[in-house]
């Protein structure tokens, strides 16, 4: 770890992360696991990225963690993900705090339910002074419905003729700029109707490790990748 910690240049971490965290499910019936156990084990990998992150200096991590598609899923396993959403909002509000981390949501948080909304409306209110890394969570969060409540939010405020930067300001993930990082665990090539409008000009990588298994050294490994690269938006 410490020899990849080395190749990495602390001037050119990019200030915006997003990651699809994909594979718990896989990982779970791997193991011949419940499914709710592989969601639990990647809470373990969303705590050591966050603290990884901050440690790191990146300034804003998104991370995908339900999507507006997830309620198809069957009624236990949404049931254990909404119970394990309010237990780590809960459990990890005071180490967030500790490492002085903001959170955020991107999504229709007013259509979970009321516990959830609760824990997560009440963890926001404790950080939002705290100055660190903007932890953003995606949660009940489609990237066409974002698109959507933009333009409507647009219209019914009276705008007639929209640009870039007005539109930019409508969606869920202001004031956040765009992630220059789109990290996707599990091996799966596709976007999975996430931030649409703000990953036109990321750079993207893709894993094959399932997200039970990603921690520090893999996010690492994300950013020396990326620094590897030579940014370009359509030059």
């Amino acid at each position: 770890m410490e020899h990849l910690l080395k190749k990495l240049d602390r001037a050119r971490i990019p200030a915006h992360v997003a990651v699809i965290m994909d594979g718990n499910r896989r990982w779970a019936r791997a193991r011949k696991l419940p499914v709710p156990v592989g969601h639990a084990k990647g809470v373990e990998s969303v705590r050591a990225v966050v603290k990884a992150a901050s440690d790191l200096g990146i300034k804003a991590l998104t991370l995908y963690a339900f999507s507006t598609e997830n309620w198809n899923r069957g009624k236990l396993e949404v049931n254990a993900l909404m119970f394990l959403l309010k237990k780590a909002i809960s459990d990890y509000a005071l180490e967030l705090d500790r490492n002085g981390v903001r959170l955020m949501i991107s999504g229709r948080l007013d259509e979970m339910p009321a516990s959830a909304r609760k824990a997560v409306g009440d963890t926001v209110e404790k950080l939002k002074d705290n100055k660190g890394m903007i932890l953003n969570i995606a949660l009940n969060y489609g990237g066409r419905r974002e698109i959507l409540d933009a333009v409507n939010s647009l219209l019914e405020r009276g705008v007639k003729k929209a640009d870039e930067d007005s539109f930019s300001r409508a969606l869920y993930t202001w004031p956040l700029p765009d992630p220059e990082l789109l990290i996707r665990t599990s091996g799966e090539m596709r976007l999975s109707n996430f931030l649409l409008w703000q990953t036109a000009y990321s750079e993207f990588y893709i894993t094959g490790t399932l997200w039970p298994d990603f921690r520090e050294k893999e996010l690492v490994e994300a950013l020396l990748d990326y620094q590897g690269r030579e940014r370009r938006r359509g030059t």
